[in-house]
């Protein structure tokens, strides 16, 4: 009997006929744990499905061709900050439109179409898209003409929390509510568009990037700036009308705006060149650094805002919003519409700029590429004495930090910038490596998700600088990296006994609860707030009623550009208005008294 070749054996080989009895052996086993694997199955009444992994859904791109025809739908910030997104994506040529702020109905559109155990910031924008669609479509839209009519960019990230599932949820919702097809474009923290670059009819340029930062810096600013003045009026509504003039204004200006390009003679010699693409990207940067298109802007929204008459005698609580992004931001049922509750319980509310969060993913980057320096020669054995690979990797490095602190250095200058035009009073970006010095001990600068170190150390930083009196904290029902800072949070308040932090978890219900719970803490605020100001006015000598009548003579003092400085140890802004009065009235009388 002949034996087949096996692994290159000659027949009749007989380690080759052990090797074949050996392998039958082993087939033998299989085949009989197979049948026996089955038959169990049988018994137990258990059916064995084939394994089918999920892919990604090909999408039909956003392409350039239908820029003219398709409208490029946002949201998530602000109406403020929207609004001028909106007048930058016009200024490029794009037709957008902005989502309305989520509402409780889009919550539960959310929790309808979505997934079970989703965060309540996935729900508000998930079932906000949805509930927007719907009602294009009960104007007399067809499904498929909103599908092909409407595109939606959003951010996403992929991080630990449920923000890293934010488009399997847009599709599936999307999907379920019968709108299946349509586009999701989702810009991510790491890694750009997902979109092809050529021919993509949402183009990341340099002119996209300028623009959009100086939406959302211009944004933040103005925002800042009338939460400033807000509780202080002495007309009520004025500053949200003032405001609401303010933002078409700025609206024109930022759609108006064309995006530098080299022209004349000149412009068409260089277009001929290699330094076409160099020159232009030169002029651009000059121009966003020295161009007066949004200072002038901003000098015509200060005097109007100057404009609004107001009191700063009036003994209120300063209350910091910190927590997560979503909800430390948005100005609806999202976060129980706890700004307008904050101000009618009679504080100040000190709002979170989405600017920090550009300067918290700056720092991280800068400390990552820190972490990492020297890996590469670690990876491929390179021996220490060689001096060409160790100094290209550190030079390497270095490199990318410089290019990382370059911009964190102009991203700063024109975010300050932008304060001092619109009369210095905004509150300026706080400063990253102070937070993450004070924050590391409690919460490591290094974990990554939600805001990381920040809600710890805005919460030392605000509360120990004396810039508030309570901190406020936002966050989902079951945030995970929020739960984490929380359990932080309490060796916080145990070290520093004085303050006053509050954590609130948001959801699409319970209202009534969590206003509760923040007055309660508030009721502190308040009364801390009332001390200060008793012990200022007993240090300075004077009556609050002299303090308002030496005011009322002059009105500088009541305009909202109007300086007067922080002093050490004095939080609120009446209590430090009137050290600051009480200085003014002794000098008059001191000068009364040298004259007479």
């Amino acid at each position: 009997m002949s034996t087949a070749p096996f692994n290159g054996m000659p027949a009749g080989d007989p380690a080759a006929a052990g090797l074949v009895q050996i392998a039958s052996h082993e087939e033998i086993v299989r085949r009989r744990l197979e049948e026996e694997r089955r038959r169990l199955e049988q018994e137990a009444g258990l059916e064995r499905r084939q394994t089918k992994q999920f892919h990604r859904p090909v999408e039909r791109p956003f392409t350039r061709s239908e820029r003219d025809r398709t409208t490029l739908l946002f949201g998530g910030l602000t109406w403020k900050h929207e609004k001028l997104v909106h007048g930058t994506l016009e200024s490029l040529g794009y037709k957008c439109e902005a989502v309305p702020v989520p509402n409780k109905r889009a919550f539960q559109l959310g929790k309808e179409y979505g997934n079970n155990g989703q965060c309540n910031p996935t729900y508000f924008t998930v079932g906000n898209l949805v509930q927007f669609l719907q009602n294009l479509e009960e104007q007399g839209l067809t499904k498929q003409e909103i599908i092909d009519q409407y595109v939606f960019f959003t951010a996403g990230a992929c991080g630990p929390c449920r923000f890293g599932m934010y488009e399997a949820e847009y599709r599936l919702a999307l999907r379920n509510s019968g709108f299946d097809g349509f586009r999701v474009l989702l810009f991510q923290q790491s890694g750009g568009l997902n979109q092809a670059e050529a021919e993509a009819g949402l183009e990341m340029n340099l002119d996209f990037f300028l623009g959009i930062l100086n939406a959302l810096n211009i944004g933040d600013v103005v925002n800042d700036v009338a939460y400033q003045i807000r509780p202080y009026e002495v007309n009520p509504g004025e500053t949200e009308r003032v405001l609401d003039e303010c933002m078409d204004l700025l609206h024109d200006v930022m759609k108006h705006k064309r995006p530098y390009s080299v022209e004349g003679r000149f412009g068409e010699w260089l277009s001929k060149t290699s330094f076409s693409g160099t020159a232009t990207m030169i002029g651009k940067f000059m121009d966003q650094l020295y161009g007066e298109d949004y200072t002038a802007a901003l000098h015509e929204v200060r005097e109007r805002f100057n404009a609004i008459p107001i009191d700063r005698t009036r003994v209120k609580p300063i209350v910091k919003v910190t927590g997560e992004f979503w909800a430390q931001t948005t100005e609806g049922d999202g976060n129980f519409n706890m700004f307008k509750f904050l101000e009618r319980e009679g504080a100040q509310v000190l709002v979170e700029p989405v600017g920090t969060w550009i300067m918290y993913m700056i720092h991280q980057a800068k400390q990552k590429i820190r972490d990492q320096r020297g890996i590469d020669l670690v990876a491929e054995n390179v021996s220490r004495w060689n001096f060409m690979k160790v100094f290209g990797s550190h030079f390497d490095t270095q490199q990318k930090i410089a290019k990382l602190t370059f911009a964190e250095s102009i991203f700063k200058r024109e975010y300050h910038k932008l304060i001092d035009c619109l009369g210095g009073v905004a509150h300026h970006l706080t400063d990253q490596y102070e937070l993450q010095r004070i924050g590391h001990p409690f919460y490591n600068s290094r974990a990554g998700g939600g805001e990381g170190h920040l809600e710890v150390a805005k919460n030392i930083y605000y509360s120990n600088k004396d810039l508030c009196h309570m901190v406020l904290s936002l966050k989902p029902f079951g945030c995970m990296p929020s739960t984490q800072s929380d359990g932080a949070q309490s060796a916080v308040v145990s070290q520093y006994k004085d303050m006053i932090f509050l954590p609130v978890e948001t959801s699409g219900e319970g209202d009534v609860n969590a206003h509760s719970r923040v007055q309660m803490a508030l009721g502190e605020a308040k009364v801390r707030a009332k001390n200060e100001m008793k012990a200022v006015l007993e240090k300075t000598g004077y009556t609050l009623e002299e303090v308002q009548a030496f005011v009322a003579e002059h009105p500088e003092m009541q305009q909202p550009m109007y300086k007067y400085g922080h002093q050490k140890g004095v939080i609120g802004v009446a209590s430090n208005f009137v050290l600051h009065a009480a200085e003014r009235m002794k000098a008059e009388k001191r000068e009364m008294v040298a004259v007479n």
